[in-house]
C-alpha cells in the first residue's frame, strides 16, 4: 500500500489501447505497462482521463487493473474513481483495493457550502473502503476550486495520503504545497518542473506514457540536486507535453504511441474521433 511518505516520483495514467473495432487490446495494454515499468516510472494509473474512463465498462476496468498488478511488480498501482454518487465511489474504490490497487484516485469538486460538505462527507465515507485515497481536484482548470480550508479538512483523514492539483496554476501550487503536510502532486504535465521548485513530491503526467525514462530523469536529477540539468531536460520536453496535451483527450497521444510502435491501434471510443480525424476537437 502506499503512504503519504512514499507518495512521491513519476505516475503515469496509462492509456487504454483498443484494437479496431474499439474492443480492449489487453495485449498492447501488457506492452505498455511492461515497457514503463522498464523505464522506471514509479507508479501507473488506470481509469483517468487518458485512459478514457468515462467510456471504460466496469467489468473492462476490473481487467485493467488485474493485468496492470500482474505485470508491474512491486511498483504502486492507483486506480481512479473519478466520477459516481458516493457509495458508487466507496465501492469503486472497495473493488479496486481487493484486485491489487495499492491507493485510489478520488475527484472532489469545489462550489459553494453545499458542494464543501458533500465532498467532505464524501471522503469521510471513503474510509469505510480500507484502501489509501488520494484527492484530485475535480475542475481540471475549470470552475470553483477548492477551498483551502475544505482540502486541509480533507487532508486531516487518516485514510487519505496526498493530493494531485489538476488546476493549471503555479502559484495554487506553491500555495498547497505550503500549506499542506501530506504530498501535493502535480497533475498538469507542463508544470512540472515548476512545481518541482516549490516543493512538489512528483507527477501525475499523461505526456510520460511517451519518453518515459526521460521524465523520470527530470525528477531524479532533481532530488540529487543537479537542479539545472533537470531544468534543461524538462525544457527538451516540452514540444511533447504541448502536442500530447493539445486536445482533451488522448487522441495525439494514441496516435504517437501507434506511430512508434508502443500500441497496435489508435483506436479511440466513441465520440471521441482519433487524432487523424481531428476536425471535431
Amino acid at each position: 500500500m502506499l503512504t503519504e511518505h512514499t507518495l512521491q516520483g513519476v505516475f503515469v495514467p496509462v492509456v487504454t489501447p483498443l484494437d479496431r473495432r474499439g474492443r480492449l487490446d489487453v495485449r498492447s495494454f501488457k506492452d505498455l505497462v511492461k515497457r514503463l515499468v522498464d523505464k522506471g516510472v514509479h507508479g501507473l494509473v488506470v481509469n483517468r482521463t487518458a485512459g478514457e474512463a468515462p467510456a471504460i465498462e466496469p467489468e473492462e476496468l476490473e481487467l485493467l487493473i488485474v493485468t496492470a498488478r500482474k505485470t508491474m511488480g512491486k511498483i504502486p498501482l492507483i486506480a481512479a474513481a473519478l466520477s459516481g454518487s458516493t457509495a458508487s465511489v466507496v465501492q469503486q474504490a472497495s473493488r479496486a483495493r481487493a484486485l491489487g490497487a495499492d491507493a485510489v484516485l478520488v475527484a472532489a469538486s469545489g462550489g459553494g457550502e453545499a458542494a464543501r460538505k458533500h465532498s467532505i462527507t464524501r471522503f469521510q465515507a471513503l474510509a469505510g473502503a480500507a484502501v489509501p485515497i488520494i484527492i484530485e481536484e475535480g475542475s481540471c482548470g475549470r470552475g470553483a476550486p477548492l477551498e483551502l480550508e475544505t482540502i486541509r479538512s480533507m487532508m486531516g483523514m487518516d485514510h487519505v495520503i496526498g493530493f494531485n492539483d489538476t488546476s493549471g496554476s503555479i502559484r495554487h501550487y506553491f500555495k498547497l504545497v505550503r500549506s499542506l503536510a501530506k504530498p501535493v502532486l502535480c497533475g498538469e504535465d507542463k508544470l512540472f518542473f515548476a512545481s518541482l521548485c516549490c516543493g512538489g513530491k512528483g507527477g501525475v503526467l499523461t505526456s510520460a506514457n511517451l519518453d518515459s525514462d526521460q521524465f523520470v530523469q527530470v525528477y531524479e536529477l532533481f532530488r540529487s540536486g543537479r537542479i539545472d540539468e533537470s531544468g534543461q531536460r524538462f525544457d527538451q520536453l516540452l514540444p511533447l507535453v504541448q502536442f500530447l496535451t493539445s486536445e482533451p483527450n488522448p487522441a495525439p497521444l494514441k496516435w504517437l504511441l501507434a506511430q512508434r510502435g508502443h500500441i497496435r491501434s489508435d483506436g479511440l471510443r466513441l465520440p471521441t474521433a482519433s487524432s487523424g480525424q481531428r476536425s471535431c476537437t
